[in-house]
């Protein structure tokens, strides 16, 4: 079937349904111009940190932060500053469905915010936000840009002197229990599920889709994935999901 054809299928199944969940990844978030982490594009030597001789999972790992804090957050305040990112396409499609009735949840494994900058409520970051800060010794909550803005090389309470961090799922962390907890329950109670702008591979994120029991599993991503549908209920668009969701959109409009 062609890409048309799947996308006027995309849209009975949307239409059939008001319990849809979407669980995405990096892929919805790259189309604002937001890198993916896990590739070394782009890191290059800024203010004498040569973050090319680290591997890109330790730049925003617990280890690093621990043992190497000036290291993590020279990274963190270079390459994940998202605040004036704009959300795209897909971001914006998905809080219309949501303000529809149709769309009961996001989960995301994106750290940047745009899903709930589009107009998204119900999100789901199973690996936290950029847009949180605490103190990592007394829990003392901070602004958004704090870290982002702070001048001193690892940002420090102004109540107990412990160091100010994000609320980021770092690699060697384990994932935030509510929102963990919350996107499974949403995943296991809807009748569809999209799954968009990931490859399925950063566990144990990925294995929450296994807990789907409805009717309709969708996959829109540009890579096909290792992954059994029913040719009769399911579908997979190999093609960037704000594209995707654009030839959505204009559907509607047409009629």
């Amino acid at each position: 079937m062609e890409i048309n054809g799947k996308i006027k299928k995309l849209k009975e199944i949307i239409d059939g349904s008001d319990n849809i969940v979407f669980f995405g990844g990096a892929g919805v978030s790259t189309e604002s111009g937001v890198p993916d982490f896990r590739s070394k594009d782009g890191l290059y030597n800024n203010r004498g940190v040569e973050f090319e001789k680290y591997p890109p999972e330790y730049l925003l790992s617990h280890g690093c932060l621990v043992n190497e804090p000036k290291v993590f957050f020279e990274f963190y305040r270079q390459k994940m500053d998202a605040r004036s990112v704009k959300p795209n396409a897909a971001h914006y499609y998905l809080a219309d469905l949501e303000k529809a009735g149709k769309l009961k949840a996001v989960v995301t494994q994106n750290i940047d915010g745009l899903h709930q900058k589009a107009g998204s409520k119900t999100v789901y970051e199973i690996h936290g936000s950029t847009f949180r800060n605490y103190c990592d010794r007394c829990g003392k909550r901070y602004p958004e840009d704090f870290i982002f803005d702070s001048t001193d090389p690892v940002p420090t309470c102004s109540v107990c002197g412990g160091t100010v961090r994000c609320d980021v799922t770092l690699y060697e962390e384990s994932l935030p229990e509510d929102a963990v907890n919350n996107a499974v329950r949403a995943i296991a109670n809807a009748k569809v599920l999209i799954i968009g702008g990931t490859s399925l591979t950063v566990y144990p994120a990925a294995s929450f889709i296994d807990y789907f029991r409805g009717e309709n599993l969708v996959v829109i991503n540009k890579d096909p994935l290792s992954i059994r549908l029913d040719p009769e209920k399911d579908l997979e668009i190999n093609a960037p999901i704000g594209e995707v969701f654009l030839k959505l959109r204009k559907l509607y409009l047409n009629g």
